[in-house]
């Protein structure tokens, strides 16, 4: 199947970039170019493209009002195509919150010299071009906490959560966040994202969820009322033991693993190895929407020493690739749509049948 893509950007520069990038796929087709929205408004609608990429700025209407517009009227697959700067990557933390599946950074946009080499943009096409995508209804995007059901008691709950997560993952995230309680358990997670925006996405979960968010540094000890978003692509974000019972995250160089870097896969099963045999009642994982199999076999082993795993559900991913693979492995004991994960995670401890 060929690969259908609009283009919406105002410079003639980067349009011609991104095309050339793109182009020379023998499974993509660049259907058409854009300058503004009004003008990527009629060829969408004329050419009805399987993914475009999107300029963040643009003159008119911005391209984050466009994008909601895209997800509220003609859900397509978007990629954000922002600068790296702390507005541009501040902006694209709001456009993955509302419903964009990837983003890439035009600093990693050049004209190769050889031929083989590889541009991500390439990729996050193939992987936007598998998407599921539901309409938005308006002012449904970036939800704000709601009430929680009153939580059980202290021993009932987890002493860590940990989340993985890749396409379509920040809005996935952005949901079960905003039913997160201000004192949840220490939460870590691995969100496959270009390192330059992790900063601004932390921020933007800070903002809309009760609990504090932020950027994971090493060493950290982890305590109630913390979640920790992986800082980005150069190391990995694992748990190790503190004391004789306290838990704390440390950042690992290494290579990818299951092709990531940072790894879910690298997370859970750190996790399961520091609580060992005994201690997995005291973990619950958890695998969002995602392309490929990151976190299957992690998850797997968090499943053999007793911890709670929860997939999220085919019908609400973005992409089924991730938690799919947990399901098919036997690693998930749950498996849900993305609006009931939260409560489930808060609900009292019960017996599973497979």
């Amino acid at each position: 199947m060929t690969i259908r893509v609009l283009i919406v950007d105002d410079s003639p520069l980067m349009r011609a970039l991104l095309q050339h990038h793109l182009t020379r796929e023998h499974d993509i087709t660049v259907v058409g170019t854009a300058a503004d929205a009004a003008q990527a408004r009629q060829m969408i609608k004329a050419l009805d493209p399987d993914v475009v990429t999107l300029d963040i700025e643009m003159p008119g209407m911005d391209g984050l009002s466009f994008l909601e517009k895209i997800m509220q009227l003609r859900p397509t697959p978007v990629i954000l195509v922002s600068g790296a700067t702390e507005a541009g990557a501040s902006a694209t933390a709001r456009g993955l919150q509302l419903g964009a599946v990837g983003c890439i950074a035009k600093s990693q946009l050049r004209v190769q010299s050889v031929a083989t080499e590889a541009c991500p943009l390439v990729e996050m096409v193939r992987e936007a071009a598998k998407s599921h995508l539901v309409p938005h209804l308006p002012g449904t995007a970036a939800r704000r906490p709601v009430s929680v059901p009153s939580a059980p008691s202290p021993a009932a709950l987890p002493d860590i959560i940990v989340i993985g997560a890749s396409t379509g993952g920040v809005e996935a995230l952005s949901t079960v966040l905003s039913e997160f309680p201000e004192d949840c358990p220490p939460t870590l997670i691995v969100q496959h994202i270009n390192g330059c925006f992790a900063a601004a996405i932390a921020q933007s979960f800070d903002r809309a969820a009760r609990p504090r968010v932020m950027l994971a540094e090493s060493d950290m000890p982890l305590e109630r009322g913390m979640v920790l978003l992986a800082p980005g692509n150069d190391r990995h974000l694992q748990v190790a033991a503190a004391g004789a019972r306290g838990l704390r995250c440390v950042l690992r160089e290494g290579d990818p693993v299951s092709g990531h870097r940072p790894s879910v896969d690298r997370l859970f099963s750190s996790l399961a190895s520091t609580l060992g045999g005994s201690g997995g009642e005291r973990a619950l994982g958890v695998l969002l929407t995602g392309m490929g199999q990151d976190g299957a076999q992690g998850m797997a082993q968090l499943a053999s020493i007793g911890a709670r795993t929860i997939a999220q559900d085919q019908a609400s991913c973005v992409v089924f690739g991730m938690p799919r693979a947990a399901i098919e492995l036997g690693a998930a004991r749950e498996v849900l749509p993305l609006g009931k994960i939260a409560s489930a995670i808060f609900a009292p401890a019960r017996a599973f049948q497979p």
